[in-house]
């Protein structure tokens, strides 16, 4: 038996209408935070990051404390969602002051603040600040360009003259270099 049907109380209990319903309500966002939910387990979380521990081992512990209790089990993601959102609200922000890391913001650990431009142009004007002129479209001369990703590492750059709306898209190859 699918683990779809299962769900929905076995062949005997299944109504696709039903589990169909359920699904798409189940689908909507935004979700409450676990931690909003469930007073006990947020009481529990508290607590342990008042005595300084990470958000990392408290799903650790909460799974050998309660290990039948699935209610009682959070991911870190999820305890760093609730002090780093202000918007669930479920966590208080004094606790984050208990945080090893005193950054007012979290990022991933791939994420870089430091200073790398890669991806990046650097020195780039933003495009609220071009002159006037070229908003109304009513001066020939003013053009756009765009570069379009595709996929299989394909590129295609574009070109448009913004008074008449003429256009150009060129094929860019990529060269990769010899070994």
């Amino acid at each position: 038996m699918s683990r779809e049907v299962a769900r929905h109380g076995g062949r005997s209990l299944y109504r696709a209408n039903e589990a169909d319903h359920q699904a798409w309500k189940l689908a909507l966002r935004p979700k409450t935070c676990l931690l909003a939910k469930h007073r006990k387990l947020r009481s529990m979380v508290a607590i342990k990051l008042i005595l300084d521990w990470s958000p990392e081992q408290i799903p650790g512990w909460l799974k050998r404390r309660y290990p039948s209790n699935e209610s009682m089990r959070v991911s870190h993601e999820s305890i760093y969602r609730s002090l780093f959102i202000q918007t669930r609200g479920a966590m208080k922000r004094e606790l984050m002051q208990h945080l090893r890391s005193k950054r007012p913001i979290r990022r991933s650990r791939y994420a870089r603040a430091g200073g790398q431009s890669r991806g990046q142009i650097v020195d780039a004007i933003s495009i609220s600040e071009r002159p006037a002129e070229v908003e109304d479209r009513a001066i020939p001369g003013h053009w756009e360009g765009d570069l379009l990703r595709g996929t299989g590492n394909s590129h295609i750059a574009t070109l448009v003259e913004r008074h008449s709306r003429f256009t150009i898209l060129v094929k860019v190859l990529i060269r990769t270099p010899r070994p």
